[in-house]
């Protein structure tokens, strides 16, 4: 029997499509767990979802405000998204008030905060008197179910790779969705371990979110989810998530990726029109060939390729950038978003003979059953 989605509302006022709004815009993108019917942002109310974020037209509509929402969706959604990443990571007044009245609608709460919803009184007991669920994502395990580096990651014996970026909400997350979802149209197994809320929230299987942790657990969790994904799953491929960048002075997030999982190899994201790193407006981006060495000088894992976040650039400006890239640093570049996963597939591919000999092997499968149709 096939999994039936739950209906979600992704309340995101004010950030849909910025920054502190990238967990409703992974959401919007791409969810194995929800079919989201709509977004809540009274500053773009009546524009499309998809078109808002650079995609194609995707019929998300965007709503002012709760109450316009559920006058004009058929039905009540099953869940309440509070979709917004915020550093400072509370909810205001005016917010708390949207929760509670989306729980007296009867709608479940998922909440990607670092405020744990299901520990707030007024919220747990107007969840209690209607009857819903409070999923606060970026709880974490209780400590008995804790795990620390246990040197295991040595017996995965398929390609590990870790989606790094140069920097927080560049990107790191659609490219890691987009190429899983790829190498899967192709016939590969491939996984994806989720290191952030976002991805969880999207139906990842495995992973943890790992700004929720306390340091002692970081690489080990990471660890246990590959090996984990590895045990259960026979994959071909592990994609991981990245979070954050290893340089980044205010996270330590990449850092216990590049432990936790030791990557056979990196496809780094990076945002070339981003001057200050998001959120610290004091804080200069670093280059990528900076990231670049610090990534291979703390690891043995060598960066593959690069993707490009085309935020604030033009279509002739990204395409430039791109060439620039591959000319400078010998290795594929691209855009995701608007030119597809093909050279990240030709780069594992060259990289990994067993990947490549699957993707041929598949691919030779499909033009035969073309024929015979």
């Amino acid at each position: 029997m096939p999994f039936a989605k739950k209906t979600a509302l992704v309340y995101c006022e004010n950030q849909f499509g910025l920054v502190d709004g990238k967990t409703a815009s992974g959401l919007v993108r791409h969810s194995e767990a929800y079919t989201i019917v709509g977004v809540i942002d009274s500053t773009l109310a009546g524009r499309d979802a998809g078109e808002e974020l650079g995609d194609h037209k995707n019929g998300i509509p965007i709503f002012a405000n709760l109450d316009e929402a559920l006058d004009q969706l058929q039905e009540v959604p099953n869940c309440y998204i509070y979709g917004k990443a915020p550093l400072d990571a509370c909810v205001s007044r005016v917010e708390r008030f949207l929760i509670l009245e989306a729980m007296s609608k009867g709608m479940d709460i998922i909440n990607g905060l670092h405020q744990f919803f299901s520990e707030d009184p007024e919220f747990a007991r107007m969840a209690d008197h209607h009857g819903i669920q409070i999923k606060d994502i970026r709880k974490p395990p209780q400590l008995k179910d804790l795990h620390i580096f246990s040197g295991q990651i040595a017996r995965v014996n398929v390609p590990v790779i870790a989606v790094l970026g140069t920097d927080c909400a560049c990107g790191k997350m659609t490219t890691a969705v987009e190429l899983n979802q790829a190498l899967k149209r192709l016939g590969i197994k491939s996984v994806m371990v989720a290191t952030g809320q976002t991805g969880l929230m999207q139906g990842a299987k495995y992973g943890v979110s790992m700004d929720a942790l306390v340091s002692q657990f970081v690489i080990g969790e990471i660890e246990n989810a590959v090996v984990q994904t590895f045990d259960n799953e026979a994959p071909d491929i592990i994609l991981v998530e990245g979070q954050s960048a290893v340089g980044h002075p205010a996270f330590m997030s990449s850092l216990g990726i590049l432990k936790g999982s030791m990557p056979d190899g990196v496809i780094l994201q990076h945002p070339p029109a981003r001057k200050f790193r998001c959120d610290f407006p004091h804080l200069s981006m670093p280059t990528l060939e900076s990231e670049i060495q610090l990534i291979e000088s703390i690891s043995q894992s060598q960066v593959l390729a690069i993707t490009v976040s085309h935020e604030n650039m033009s279509t002739t400006e990204t395409q430039r950038v791109i060439a620039e890239y591959e000319d400078y640093f010998q290795v594929p570049t691209t855009d995701v978003l608007s030119d597809g996963c093909q050279k990240l597939i030709q780069a594992l591919g060259q990289h990994f003979p067993q990947l490549n000999q699957k993707i041929k092997q598949e691919g030779l499968e499909k033009v035969l059953l073309l024929a015979m149709g």
